[in-house]
C-alpha cells in the first residue's frame, strides 16, 4: 500500500520550484509577522485555579484598576530613618519618583501612617508606588524608573537605593531570558552544523538539516503570535521551548530522511530511486514519530493551566512545520539537488566515513551482537542500571519558584531581594486577601477586617505592612498581608494555611453575605501545584493511551506499543532520578556548574514526560520501522533486529548527539527551570539512545521473537501500513502522484 509520505515525496520531487518557493514564502511571511503582531501574554487570570482562580475572577469584575506593586529600599548601616538625613533621601526618593508619569499611590515612611514602612531595627524604609498594568505590561514602564532610583543612589553613595517589585522583576527575568535565548540561538546552529559535517563528510548535506529546522522555528514564532488571541504565549519561555523541540526534532527527522536516500545511492540505486525508498521508508517513520509526539505533547492542554497551554501549542506547531518541511521540501531539494548533495566534501572526512560504512555498524554492531548472543543477561542489566538511576525519583520534590528565585543569584535584583526580606520579612510576596461583600465599607466589615490584621500580625506568620484597598462601588476590597518566608516555601505555605482555613473563617469568613479568597503569589504556587498533583493522572492515560493506539494501528502488533511504553516510561524515570539526585540532593551538581534549590520545578516533571516519551518515539519508531521492513520481507526477527541497528546506528548517534548537543546549551541558561529542562532533556535523550536503544529494545525483541507481532484474531481488521519501500512505483520525477489510500 503507497503510505502518505511517499505520495508526499512524489508530489514535491515533480513540484519541487513549487515546494521550495512555497517553503520559503510561508516561512518568511510567518517570521515577519511575528515581528509586527503583539502577542497576548498570559496573565494571572490564565493560570489561577482553586481560591486564587476565584479571588483573581472577583478582582476582575471589581473596577480595580490592574497594577503592580513596586518598592524602593533606602537603607544605611548606622543612621536610623527618624534622622534628618535619613528623611531628606526619603524625600529625594519620594519626590523624584513623583514626578514620574506612570508612578501611582506612591506612599513613603513619612509621619505616623508610615511606620510601617520602616524596619524594625530602624535602618531600612521602603518608598511604595504601583505601575498600571499587570507585571507583564509594567515592565515595559519600569525601566526609566530604574535609571531614576540609580541616579538617586549614586547621588546618596553611603546609602543601599534600590528597587524590587513585580514589574522590575519581570523585567530583569525577561532581559535574563532574552539574552540567554539570543546567546542559544547563536550557538545552536553552528554546533548543529558542526555535528552533521561529521556526520555527512560535506557541508551542502550538513546544511540541509540544519536550514530546515532553523526556518521551521522561524514560522512557529509567527504562527504562536498569530494564535496568541486565543492561546496566549508564555513570552520568552515559549521561544524557548519551540527553538529547544524544533532544532531537534527538524534535525532528527531530515538526518533520517537523508540518510536513508544516501544509503540507497551507495547501494546502486540512481537518485530518483533511492529517493522513493526514503520517502516511503524513513518518510514513513517521520510521520508516525511526528504524530506521537504532537499526541504526547497534547496531554499538557489537559492540564488546564495557561503556560503549559502555551507551551505545548508551541510545541507542537514547531513539530507540525517540521514534519511538513521534512515531508515535501526535504524530497525537493534532493530530487533537484541530485549528486551535488554532496558537494563540500572534506576528503579526509568523507574517506573515513567512506571506509566506516563498508565496515558496517561499527561499535553499535559489535554491541548488539552481544546483547542478541545473551538478551536476557543483557536485558537484566541494562533494566537494573536504569532502575538504580531511578531510585532518587521516589523522593522526588516540587514547588513553584517565584521570579526571583528562577533567576541567578549573582544579579543585583535578587540581591536587593535578600535585603528586603532580611529587614521586612514577607514584605515582596503578600497575600491579597479579596473580600466581596454589598459593602465592605459597613462597620462589621470594617470590624471583621480590623480583626483579620490583627490576628494576622499576632500568629507570628505574617507582618507588616498590611494594607487595605477598596473598590469605586464599595463592593470589593483587598487586604494584602505580607506572609512571612519565601514566598514557596514550607514557611509561606503553612502562613497561607492558616490564613486560609484559620483567620479568614473567624472574621470576614463570620460577615453574612460576605466571600473571601485569597490570591498572591505564595497562593498562586500553592494552587498551581495542586492542579499538576490533580491533572497529572489523566495527562498521563491520554499521553499512553493514544500513544499505544498509534503505535498498535502503525505495527499491527499488540506487543510493540506495551513494550516501547515500558520502556519510555523507564527512561522518563532514570531522568526523573538524575534530576532529583543533582538538583536536590547536589550529587555532581558542581560538576555540571549547577546550584542545587531542593526542589524540581513543579510544572518540568509533566512536561518531561510528555517531551520525552515523544522524543524517544523518534529512535524507536525509526528502528522498528527497518526492523518491520526487514521481518515483512521475510527475514526471522533476531536477523532482522541486527541489521535494523546496523543500519540505523549511525544515524541515531547522530540524531541523538545533535540532540544532547542542543538541550546541554540550553542547561548552561541561568534561570532555574530551563537549566533544570536542559539537563533533564539532555540526560534522558541519551539514555534513551544508547541503553534503551541499543540494549534494551534489541534484547527484548530477541527474547519474544515472532511474540513481538503478536495481533489478536479480533484486532486483524486492522489496516496494515507499508514499512517497505516501493521499488516498483514510477520515477519521482516521471509523473504526478497518483491518489493515496491510507
Amino acid at each position: 500500500m503507497r503510505n502518505l509520505s511517499a505520495r508526499a515525496g512524489r508530489w514535491s520531487a515533480a513540484h519541487w520550484k513549487t515546494a521550495v518557493l512555497g517553503w520559503i514564502v510561508f516561512v518568511a511571511v510567518l517570521f515577519a509577522l511575528s515581528s509586527r503582531v503583539a502577542s497576548r501574554e498570559v496573565t494571572s487570570a490564565d493560570v489561577t485555579s482553586g481560591d486564587s482562580k476565584v479571588a483573581e475572577q472577583i478582582l476582575l469584575s471589581a473596577g480595580f484598576p490592574e497594577s503592580t506593586g513596586e518598592s524602593v529600599l533606602i537603607q544605611h548601616p548606622s543612621k536610623r530613618a527618624t534622622d534628618p538625613d535619613f528623611q531628606a533621601v526619603v524625600g529625594d526618593v519620594a519626590s523624584t519618583l513623583g514626578r514620574l508619569p506612570d508612578v501611582q499611590n506612591l506612599q513613603a515612611p513619612v509621619g505616623p501612617e508610615g511606620q510601617a514602612l520602616v524596619s524594625q531595627d530602624g535602618h531600612a524604609a521602603l518608598v511604595q508606588f504601583q505601575l498600571p498594568g499587570n507585571s507583564g505590561e509594567a515592565k515595559d514602564k519600569v525601566p526609566p524608573i530604574l535609571d531614576q532610583v540609580a541616579t538617586i543612589q549614586r547621588a546618596h553613595p553611603g546609602y543601599t537605593i534600590a528597587e524590587l517589585g513585580g514589574a522590575s522583576a519581570a523585567h530583569e527575568l525577561n532581559q535574563t531570558l532574552l539574552q540567554d535565548f539570543k546567546r542559544a540561538e547563536r550557538l545552536t546552529i553552528p554546533v548543529t552544523l558542526v555535528i552533521l559535517v561529521v556526520t555527512f563528510g560535506a557541508l551542502v548535506a550538513a546544511s540541509i538539516p540544519v536550514v530546515l529546522a532553523f526556518t521551521a522555528v522561524l514560522a512557529t514564532f509567527g504562527l504562536v503570535a498569530l494564535l496568541s488571541p486565543l492561546v496566549p504565549t508564555a513570552g520568552q519561555t515559549t521561544k524557548v521551548v519551540v527553538l529547544l523541540i524544533g532544532m531537534a526534532v527538524g534535525v532528527d527527522y531530515c538526518l533520517f530522511y537523508l540518510r536513508r536516500e544516501r544509503e540507497e545511492v551507495a547501494a546502486g540505486r540512481d537518485h530518483s530511486s533511492a529517493l522513493r525508498v526514503a520517502a516511503a521508508t524513513s518518510g514513513q517513520a517521520v510521520l508516525i514519530s511526528g504524530a506521537t509526539v504532537l499526541v504526547a505533547v497534547a496531554g499538557l492542554l489537559l492540564a488546564g493551566d495557561g503556560i503549559l497551554s502555551s507551551i505545548a501549542v508551541g510545541s507542537m506547531l514547531v513539530v507540525l512545520v517540521a514534519v511538513i518541511g521534512s515531508l515535501t521540501v526535504l524530497p525537493a531539494l534532493l530530487a533537484t539537488l541530485g549528486h551535488r548533495v554532496d558537494k563540500g566534501r572534506i576528503p579526509l572526512l568523507s574517506r573515513w566515513l567512506e571506509r566506516r560504512r563498508q565496515r558496517g555498524g561499527g561499535t553499535w554492531a559489535r554491541v548488539v551482537g552481544a546483547v542478541l548472543r545473551r538478551p536476557l543477561l543483557s536485558a537484566l542489566s541494562a533494566g537494573l542500571v536504569l532502575a538504580v538511576l531511578a531510585l532518587p525519583a521516589l523522593n522526588l520534590q516540587t514547588k513553584t519558584l517565584s521570579t526571583t528565585e528562577l533567576l541567578p543569584k549573582d544579579l543585583p535584583i535578587i540581591k536587593t531581594y535578600d535585603r528586603i526580606q532580611a529587614a521586612f520579612p514577607g514584605a515582596q510576596e503578600p497575600a491579597t486577601v479579596v473580600v466581596k461583600a454589598a459593602d465592605v465599607t459597613s462597620p462589621p466589615m470594617q470590624a471583621a477586617i480590623d480583626a483579620l490584621h490583627r490576628r494576622a500580625i499576632a500568629s507570628g506568620q505574617m507582618s507588616e505592612p498590611v494594607q487595605v484597598d477598596i473598590n469605586p462601588t464599595r463592593t470589593v476590597a483587598t487586604v494584602s498581608i505580607p506572609v512571612k518566608g519565601t514566598g514557596s516555601d514550607q514557611q509561606s505555605v503553612a502562613a497561607l494555611r492558616t490564613l486560609r482555613t484559620e483567620l479568614l473563617p473567624a472574621t470576614v469568613g463570620k460577615v453574612a453575605g460576605a466571600t473571601a479568597a485569597v490570591t498572591g503569589s505564595t497562593a498562586l504556587n500553592q494552587d498551581f501545584s495542586d492542579l499538576i498533583r490533580s491533572r497529572a493522572p489523566l495527562v498521563f492515560a491520554f499521553v499512553l493511551g493514544v500513544a499505544f493506539l498509534l503505535l498498535l494501528v502503525s505495527f499491527r502488533s499488540i506487543v510493540i506499543p506495551l513494550k516501547a511504553i515500558a520502556l519510555n516510561l523507564l527512561g522518563v524515570a532514570a531522568s526523573y532520578g538524575i534530576l532529583v539526585a543533582v538538583f536536590q540532593h547536589g550529587w555532581g551538581a558542581s560538576l555540571l556548574g549547577v546550584e542545587p534549590n531542593g526542589a524540581i520545578v513543579s510544572w518540568l516533571p509533566l512536561f518531561l514526560f510528555v517531551v520525552l516519551f515523544g522524543l524517544s518515539m523518534d529512535y524507536h519508531v525509526f528502528i522498528l520501522s527497518r526492523v518491520k521492513e526487514a521481518v515483512d520481507s521475510g527475514q526471522r526477527t533476531d536477523d532482522a533486529v541486527a541489521r535494523a541497528i546496523k543500519a540505523t546506528a549511525g544515524t541515531v548517534t547522530s540524531a541523538a548527539i545533535v540532540m544532547v548537543a542542543v538541550f546541554a546549551i540550553f542547561a548552561t541558561q541561568r534561570t532555574v527551570d530551563i537549566k533544570q529542562l536542559g539537563i533533564g532533556l539532555a540526560v534522558a535523550v541519551l539514555l534513551d539512545a544508547t541503553i534503551i536503544r541499543a540494549v534494551l529494545l534489541p534484547a527484548t525483541m530477541a527474547l519474544l521473537g515472532d511474540w513481538n507481532w503478536y495481533l489478536p484474531r479480533w484486532l486483524c481488521w486492522l489496516p496494515a501500513l507499508s514499512h517497505g519501500a516501493e521499488t516498483s512505483a514510477p520515477a519521482a520525477t516521471e509523473q504526478a502522484p497518483e491518489p493515496a489510500t491510507v
